[in-house]
């Protein structure tokens, strides 16, 4: 029970530095979220009166006659009251409602490239370190080479050659637009064939990672006593490798897939520019350009909720695998 005593501990201690760090990072930037709506209101023909500025001050957290800390309070019960604010650069829509639609985007798109990458680089690994020397190791370096090369350049090759070229995918969007979003196969179907090419990118660039990783423990855990044992008894090839090898080998793969998951939501900012893909990571873009202090700290609260979501959630769950994690030092 200390064990998990501690770890909650260490994580809220986490979670509230981070969110302290929310807060004061975006404040540091230069310019003013209110200055960026007000030249957008005089563009349109509206007046810019002292009192609608005050007004705005008000609304999206910019008032600068209350000191940081004052700031920083009504911040944190903001939060508590899960109101996140408003956003400037999608005036007058609520960051929470901002990042409901464009949150899903990104959670199905990179969150099944990831599964897939993990699974693939799994299946690989298995096979290539149970069969270690032979051909099969010829496919390591490619697919190391492949997750060395920098995600945008990886995204502009695929979308020059699949796309511009070939005209095999479509080049940007998430879904045909000529098409009512809901739940049905035209809208399904589009955004399914909308979506390959950027979970193509996610996938090629990292599965080499996990390849290389289960290989690795693969070739280690064919050394093990219990192995040879297997070997000894006359078990099939294919039963050792899966059931005995594989399985074991495969716990540290578990673990980085995990915290991996993590990083779902902050991973898809440079493949959702290239691609101009309707996710999180545009709308981070924006928020950025536009100095939305809401949008951009509602943003980085759900990031950092998740990593580390993920991380407690390994943490907990290798306190029941491994009980030596649970012994004090």
């Amino acid at each position: 029970m200390r064990y998990y005593a501690r770890k909650f501990g260490f994580y809220l201690v986490a979670l509230w530095a981070a969110v302290t760090l929310n807060f004061f990072i975006p404040r540091m930037m230069p310019g003013n979220p209110v200055d960026i709506l007000m030249a957008k209101l005089q563009q349109r023909g509206g007046t810019v009166d002292p009192s609608v500025r005050r007004s705005y001050e008000l609304l999206l957290g910019a008032d600068r006659s209350d000191s940081l800390v004052q700031q920083y309070v009504s911040y944190l019960g903001n939060l508590l009251h899960g109101d996140f604010g408003v956003s400037v650069s999608s005036y007058p829509a609520k960051v929470s409602d901002v990042i409901g639609q464009s949150l899903p985007w990104t959670i199905v798109l990179i969150g099944m490239a990831t599964l897939i990458s993990f699974v693939l680089g799994l299946v690989l690994g298995t096979v290539v370190g149970w069969k270690r020397g032979t051909w099969l190791d010829s496919i390591i370096p490619s697919t190391t080479v492949l997750a060395a090369v920098p995600y945008f350049w990886l995204a502009l090759i695929l979308a020059a050659l699949l796309s511009s070229t070939l005209r095999w995918f479509p080049l940007l969007g998430g879904y045909d637009v000529s098409l009512s979003m809901g739940w049905n196969w035209p809208f399904i179907s589009s955004a399914i064939y909308h979506g390959i090419l950027p979970a193509l990118t996610v996938v090629i660039s990292s599965v080499g990672g996990w390849l290389l990783g289960m290989r690795n423990m693969m070739v280690s855990t064919a050394a093990e006593d219990y192995i040879l044992t297997a070997r000894a008894k006359g078990l099939r090839g294919n039963r050792i490798m899966i059931r005995y090898a594989a399985r074991n080998a495969a716990l540290p793969s578990v673990a980085g897939f995990a915290t991996s998951l993590g990083f779902v939501v902050s991973g898809s900012v440079i493949t959702e520019q290239v691609f101009s893909y309707p996710g999180i990571g545009g709308r981070l873009l924006q928020a950025v350009e536009n100095n939305d202090y809401a949008l951009m700290q509602g943003i980085f609260l759900v990031i950092t909720v998740t990593v580390l979501g993920a991380n407690l959630l390994v943490d907990l769950l290798y306190g029941l695998i491994d009980p030596r994690t649970r012994v004090s030092n």
